[in-house]
């Protein structure tokens, strides 16, 4: 079996086995939750495969398991369905066990470093595609969700999102080659800052971010039309 894979299903088997926790139930919202991942899932893998052609980033067939869908091998096709569904677990853990946190400033600081950061890297790194599109993508989503909408569910996201970095940061660290010889992605210099939080571009922070806010918005979306 692959490194890729490996990953992919210890990141899976977790939440999943969990999911069945009596205090939190989450295997009920599985009927939104699907749908909500498949929505945005589509949209990531269509923007992976442009930017895997277009030789922004690729990805190293030492690690993987030969399999392929266009340009993307499985497992990166997978990740859009199991981390998303990883991180909506531990974002619906941490509203059924710390209901009472009060999150007002941590989703403040979110939205705001986001925002911040986010428009200064896109406005210094125009002709880089990745930093451009990951980071103006969460400038706008941070707009409309915290400051033009007031999302009632931004502040927990902003902590699951948070607290998903340590997961992620464990991941995304091996598939960027924190734990290999060579890197399981590869990222084109010429699209990216070059600044790295131990081996991973600090834009694919943005990328998460991006993937995961869209997410909830469409999960906590759908919860509203099953009430």
């Amino acid at each position: 079996m692959s490194l890729y894979a490996l990953l992919i299903i210890g990141t899976f088997i977790g939440p999943f086995a969990l999911s069945f926790d009596k205090k939190i139930h989450f295997y009920t919202y599985f009927k939104v939750l699907i749908p909500s991942i498949i929505i945005v899932a589509f949209t990531f893998i269509v923007w992976d495969e442009f930017f895997t052609q277009k030789a922004i980033w690729g990805f190293n067939p030492d690690y993987l398991s030969g399999i392929y869908l266009g340009s993307l091998p499985i497992e990166e096709v997978s990740f859009f369905i199991v981390v998303p569904f990883a991180c909506m677990f531990i974002y619906e853990v941490l509203k059924g066990y710390f209901p009472n946190l009060k999150k007002e400033k941590m989703g403040k600081i979110v939205a705001f470093t986001i925002t911040l950061a986010g428009l200064i890297f896109s406005i210094s790194n125009l002709e880089n595609w990745y930093t451009l599109s990951a980071c103006v993508l969460a400038v706008l989503l941070s707009i409309r969700f915290f400051f033009i909408n007031r999302s009632p569910w931004y502040e927990d996201f902003a902590f699951a999102y948070l607290v998903a970095i340590i997961p992620f940061t464990l991941v995304n660290g091996v598939l960027t080659g924190m734990a290999t010889p060579e890197p399981v992605v590869w990222y084109s210099e010429a699209h990216i800052m070059g600044v790295r939080f131990i081996s991973i571009p600090l834009e694919d922070f943005f990328y998460n971010y991006d993937m995961l806010i869209l997410v909830c918005f469409l999960f906590e979306k759908f919860k509203l039309q099953k009430v």
